[in-house]
């Protein structure tokens, strides 16, 4: 069964017609976020340990600007002053993360309007969450590099755009709230404006 609903909703990408039951569109969901999370991993975990390794070699290098605690089961490493190149190299690793989630975005469009459907509602409830994101995913990149700037001038950060990407994250979490709650009701039993019932 999983397979078979994986390629039904591979096969109706496109498709936003129609109705989708709890578990076709579930299981296909569960599967595409699945992926994309190890696909964040794959991205991120290589960056992250570069990020480690280069701090490890400077404690190495300069003992008197960094700290070294090892213990059992433990490793920290603690690096004094301000050392931007040190840092991953986060405005960079936007874009692969927007790919990713754009293709998943794409990939689960069609499902999700499905399920919507089954539950007699419009695929336009996923609308909001999708803005919320791409204003963030917009925005994020210049918080970044406004934090990055900060470190190496007395500036500082721009609060303004922290404040309004944490606005826009809190928007985005209660559109997508409110679009999960609607995908998990039970559909609509029959007939209903979006097509037959798939459940026969």
């Amino acid at each position: 069964m999983l397979f078979r609903t994986i390629g039904w909703g591979l096969r109706n990408i496109a498709r936003f017609s129609g109705r989708d039951t709890l578990p076709q569109f579930w299981i296909y969901a569960a599967s595409v976020i699945g992926l994309a999370m190890a696909a964040w991993a794959a991205v991120f975990i290589p960056v992250f340990m570069g990020t480690f390794a280069r701090m490890q070699r400077f404690a190495v290098e300069h003992p008197d600007q960094a700290e070294v605690v090892s213990g059992p089961g433990s490793y920290s490493v603690t690096i004094h002053g301000d050392h931007p190149e040190l840092m991953p190299d986060m405005p960079g690793l936007l874009l692969p993360l927007a790919a990713i989630t754009g293709i998943a975005v794409i990939l689960l469009a069609g499902a999700v309007t499905r399920r919507l459907h089954d539950c007699d509602k419009r695929g336009y409830w996923g609308i909001p969450m999708l803005v919320f994101l791409a204003v963030g995913m917009a925005i994020m990149p210049r918080v970044f590099e406004s934090f990055s700037a900060s470190a190496a001038t007395a500036g500082g950060p721009d609060m303004g755009m922290f404040g309004l990407l944490f606005l826009n994250n809190l928007l985005y979490l209660g559109s997508l709230a409110i679009l999960v709650f609607h995908l998990a009701q039970r559909g609509t039993r029959g007939t209903n404006r979006f097509g037959e019932d798939p459940r026969g």
